[in-house]
């Protein structure tokens, strides 16, 4: 548990800042950024173009997957002496599929103050205008980049029945959204937010079958940042496709495909055709 901090402690802000329209940093975000010791960065080249822009000229640290463990006690010492810090990923906000949690959590438990300064953040705002239940969802990052674990991480998640939520990268969205038309049944109801709050921002919604069909006929729809939604399994019939194809997907591994769709039928409920279609 956080403690109240010591009086002579400095504070960790964690601070979210533009995920493309620069203009979505906020008042706070900046006034903090302007008042700290220093900004730990995920991406310093990154963050200082950032701080140039708003006339911001504060030391920036290096804070990666690759090196949190060990800049974190350094920082720790820091808050502890005194000086307030700042912590932010390349865009949106931080510790969201991004490094940060590691200094945080040695930060609490120092008894340090960590306090947030929201703003952006790519899954919050694609799920905004996305059309889909928002009530209840799951994020689940980044995909597997390999193709086996990707397929086995969507089959997993076939008959989860809230709004899944995945980031994904331009060279694997194709891949990507084959995988998920398979895991799921390519009638599913999806949407793919590209560039968000940038220049080409895109929104497209559609069947997982169509998005795929639109993304391989659009090349410019195979570039920038990605957040995949598709929408969860239904209670009825949804859910029992879904289920079907994830028992079709282990049963082919050892029997034929025309033996394993029968039998992932019989046990799930799900029409055997549509299975069979999904091989």
């Amino acid at each position: 548990m956080q403690g109240s901090g010591s009086s002579t402690s400095g504070t960790l802000f964690v601070v979210a800042t533009p995920i493309g329209n620069l203009g979505d940093l906020g008042p706070r975000a900046l006034d903090t950024l302007k008042t700290v010791a220093a900004i730990c960065a995920e991406d310093t080249r990154h963050t200082r173009q950032l701080l140039a822009h708003f006339g911001v000229e504060k030391p920036l640290i290096a804070l990666h997957e690759h090196n949190e463990g060990d800049v974190a006690a350094s920082m720790v010492a820091r808050l502890v002496a005194g000086e307030s810090l700042a912590l932010v990923s390349d865009a949106g906000t931080p510790l969201v599929s991004d490094p940060g949690f590691r200094l945080v959590r040695a930060a609490r438990e120092a008894g340090i103050t960590v306090s947030p300064v929201p703003g952006a953040s790519a899954l919050i705002a694609a799920l905004s205008v996305a059309g889909l239940p928002s009530d209840r969802f799951i994020f689940e990052g980044f995909l597997p980049a390999k193709p086996n674990a990707r397929r086995e991480r969507l089959h997993a998640l076939a008959s989860e029945p809230r709004t899944l939520i995945f980031y994904e990268s331009a060279h694997r969205i194709e891949e990507a959204l084959d995988d998920a038309a398979a895991a799921f049944g390519s009638e599913r109801r999806a949407v793919i937010a590209r560039e968000l709050t940038k220049l080409f921002e895109t929104v497209l919604d559609g069947s997982l079958a169509e998005l795929a069909q639109r993304v391989r006929a659009d090349p410019n729809q195979r570039k920038g940042e990605f957040v995949l939604m598709v929408q969860g399994a239904g209670e009825d019939a949804d859910a029992k496709v879904a289920e079907g194809l994830r028992l079709y997907a282990k049963l082919k591994e050892h029997l034929p495909p025309s033996t394993a769709a029968k039998l992932a039928a019989e046990l799930s409920g799900a029409p055997r055709k549509v299975l069979y279609g999904a091989q």
